[in-house]
């Protein structure tokens, strides 16, 4: 005698039901409203079948109409099969209106599912996210390093003509103070000159100071 695999989960038991009566049940598309009791008539025809049993057919059965494509089938003017696709007679109206209630809170639950699954996503990705650095305190500037800054006036002298040479420190007389420099290039009265903050600038050699 052959061995009888017995089928492991609902899936597989809703996929053989189907083969075996494909003018009630289906596994694609939309479902037919069952005859009521059909239970009964499913456990009696398969009463020898070792494949299943009376536990698992009950399971199967009650995932198959609530799945959302039985619910989708269960509308006003349908009409109950039985296992060789008999008509039953029609959906009487609670029935339907509870099919309807049943559909539009799973679809709820499930959206809200979904939204969360998505709002814990978004938040596990932002926590993988390097954390952007605080911008550090700005330290204060010296006065050598600020733009150009005028220094208080010293007592200086105006620079000999053989003093006018390239490399040498010098200030710069702005007026109402002088400006700390280095002599980059002359040429002739115009004199180019590096301030400390790395700006260079052309004056006048009579605007020199030692």
């Amino acid at each position: 005698m052959e061995n009888t695999e017995k089928l492991k989960n609902s899936k597989e038991i809703i996929a053989y039901v189907a083969e075996c009566f494909p003018k009630c049940f289906t596994v694609e598309g939309e479902a037919k409203p069952l005859k009521i009791g059909i239970f009964q008539d499913l456990a009696e025809r398969l009463k020898d079948d070792e494949k299943v049993s009376k536990t698992q057919l009950r399971a199967a059965l009650r995932q198959y109409t609530s799945s959302w494509r039985y619910l989708h089938g269960v509308k006003p003017g349908a009409v109950r099969v039985d296992l060789d696709g008999n008509a039953c007679g029609e959906l009487e109206a609670e029935h339907v209106e509870h099919a309807q209630a049943t559909l539009a809170e799973s679809k709820a639950k499930v959206a809200n599912r979904r939204k969360e699954q998505a709002q814990k996503a978004r938040e596990e990705a932002k926590a993988k996210q390097p954390k952007a650095k605080k911008p550090q305190a700005r330290k204060p500037q010296s006065s050598a390093s600020k733009n150009a800054k005028v220094s208080k006036p010293v007592e200086t002298r105006a620079l000999n003509n053989d003093e006018l040479i390239v490399g040498k420190d010098v200030n710069v007389n702005m007026g109402k103070g002088n400006m700390a420099a280095t002599i980059v290039e002359i040429n002739k009265e115009d004199v180019r000159v590096q301030l400390v903050n790395g700006l260079q600038m052309v004056v006048k050699a009579e605007h020199l100071r030692a």
